[in-house]
Parts: structure tokens; C-alpha cells; sequence
């Protein structure tokens, strides 16, 4: 296909659907079948894939993965409140401007000219939607915690997964080289406009059952005793249905089991002091650590057996 006369590369084709789930586990990802098929419809539709669900649930492990399994570069778009093209498209390196000028202060040029050469590609700074797009094989492109952006930047991210171009006023239309794998993901904190919904495939990522998350550790910690790695899924997996205000995520799951590891701890019941004050790696919040008593750890360590 073409567009604005340039010849684009699209995704590379052939990867069969089942491939997705197999390759994902070779790079410490474990993959379920729906999220195959997301991954799968993503590379057929060409189109951007939308993954919510709660912080910690390793949504933007995903895309990490896929960069690693495509063996793609990963291009990540960090979003938060108050981001602008700027920072997420482009900028002109105003220090490289104004020593150029400077260098040019005894040459005969008119300022017209010094203009014209100041606004080239040698002085422009990529950022990630332009960089993502001037490659020449496609890259990952991660728009992370999208809804932590405001409505008028998800509006003109909008356009530019529609369109796949970017104008800059001084250069013209950046035309794309290629069509990214995009991955946008959201932790729900407000509600994403339904013309981006509209735009994206869609898949909800949600807390790991306890056969995924024993998985997940024996894929990531293939050293862990089986039965300690038993004991500390049905552990978080306890812990998760408490009464907390920030449930802990898979990340927290394999820095926990790493320091249960490093402490030597064979059997969660033995020395319910240690598994408390570790607990440090689980609990983000002064309330949550208040809600796990020792006592309550001592009751899900005697039920996670």
C-alpha cells in the first residue's frame, strides 16, 4: 500500500496464531490463548491493541515481550497529565540552533538561509511517536497509561494512529516508513473516548489465576522449590481477596518469592515474623500494611499449605 507516495511496510505476516504462545513462553512471558488471539489479530487487522486492567496485572510486560519475540526495538511513550506533542513527538534542539547561528555570524548568508538550515533533520530531537514512525522496519510503539494523559492529547494520538503521519510546520508531512505494532495500555483511572476505543482492539488483562502465576514464577524463577512456589501463589492469591487498597501485581509476586529466596525461607509457616516484615515487597500502602496483621499472615501462610 501507499500513502502520500510513500511506499509503507506493514507488519510482518506469516506468524500463525498458536506461534504467539509458544514464542512468548521461549522469552519468560506467559501468554493465555485470548491474549494469542489479541496478539494474532493485532498483526492480521494491522490495527493498535488496547490492554486494560488494574496497575501491576503486566500490561505493559506485554509489550516488551512482543518487541523481544519480533526482535524489534521497543519505543516507549510514557504518558502523564500535561504531556504535549513535545515531548511525545518532536523537538528542535534550540542549543545545536543557536551555536549553528553563531558559528555563522562572519559567513555570507541572509537570514533567510541560516533559517532554512537551522530547520533540518540534523537539529531535530525524535521523540517517540516521530521516532516510531521513520524507522524503517516496524518497531513496538508502547503508549503507556494513556488515560493518565489528558482528552486533547488523546485526541491528536487519535489522528496520528489514524493517519500515520505527523507534520512538523518548518519540514512538512513526516510520512511513515513503516506501521508500528502499537500497544496502548490504561489502568482505568478515567474513562478512554470511544473513538479510541472505536480504533483499537481490545483485550482486558486481569490478576493471574493461581495455575497462570505458578507458571509465571516457575518461567522467571526456574530455581524456586516447587512446593515454596506452590505455597506463595496461594499466599498472594489470598492476600489479593483481603480488603486492600492496592492489590499486589504479578511484579510484586516475583519480588517477593525473590526475597523469600534470599532469606532462605523453605515453608511460609516457620518464621511468620520474617514473612511479615517482608511483606514490604507485597504492600504499597502504609493502610495495606496495617490490614496484614501478623496474625492474618500467620492465617493465609497455615491456608497456603
Amino acid at each position: 500500500m501507499r500513502r502520500g507516495g510513500v511506499s509503507l511496510c506493514y507488519y510482518d505476516r506469516g506468524m500463525k496464531r498458536e506461534d504467539f504462545l509458544e514464542r512468548f513462553r521461549t522469552v519468560g512471558y506467559v501468554a493465555d490463548p485470548e491474549l494469542a488471539m489479541a496478539l494474532w489479530l493485532m498483526q492480521e487487522l494491522k490495527r493498535p491493541l488496547l490492554l486494560e486492567g488494574d496497575a501491576g496485572v503486566g500490561k505493559t510486560e506485554v509489550a516488551k515481550s512482543l518487541a523481544a519475540v519480533l526482535d524489534r526495538p521497543l519505543i516507549r511513550l510514557q504518558c502523564y497529565e500535561g504531556l504535549d506533542a513535545n515531548a511525545a513527538v518532536y523537538e528542535w534542539n534550540y542549543q545545536r540552533q543557536l551555536l549553528a547561528i553563531k558559528l555563522w555570524e562572519g559567513e555570507e548568508m541572509s537570514a533567510q538561509e541560516k533559517e532554512n538550515h537551522i530547520f533540518q533533520d540534523e537539529f531535530l530531537l525524535r521523540r517517540p511517536l516521530l521516532q516510531a514512525i521513520s524507522m524503517d522496519a516496524p518497531p513496538v510503539l508502547l503508549v503507556d497509561e494513556i488515560d493518565r494523559a489528558d482528552e486533547e492529547f488523546e485526541a491528536f494520538l487519535l489522528e496520528v494512529l489514524s493517519d500515520f503521519q505527523i507534520s512538523i510546520p518548518e519540514m512538512g508531512t513526516v510520512v511513515a516508513k513503516s506501521i508500528p505494532y502499537v500497544v496502548l495500555t490504561s489502568n482505568g483511572t478515567r474513562e478512554l473516548s470511544d473513538a479510541l476505543r472505536r480504533r483499537c482492539l481490545y483485550h482486558y488483562v486481569d490478576y493471574p489465576t493461581e495455575d497462570k502465576e505458578l507458571r509465571i514464577l516457575g518461567a522467571r524463577l526456574p530455581d524456586l522449590d516447587q512446593a515454596v512456589a506452590g505455597q506463595i501463589v496461594r499466599f498472594v492469591q489470598a492476600i489479593r481477596r483481603e480488603d486492600l487498597k492496592k492489590k499486589p501485581g504479578i511484579a510484586e509476586t516475583l519480588d517477593w518469592a525473590a526475597a523469600l529466596i534470599g532469606l532462605d525461607v523453605r515453608d511460609l509457616r516457620t518464621d511468620p515474623e520474617a514473612i511479615h516484615a517482608s511483606l514490604l515487597c507485597l504492600l504499597k500502602t502504609h493502610e495495606d500494611r496495617a490490614v496484614i496483621s501478623r496474625e492474618v499472615v500467620e492465617r493465609l501462610a497455615a491456608k497456603a499449605v
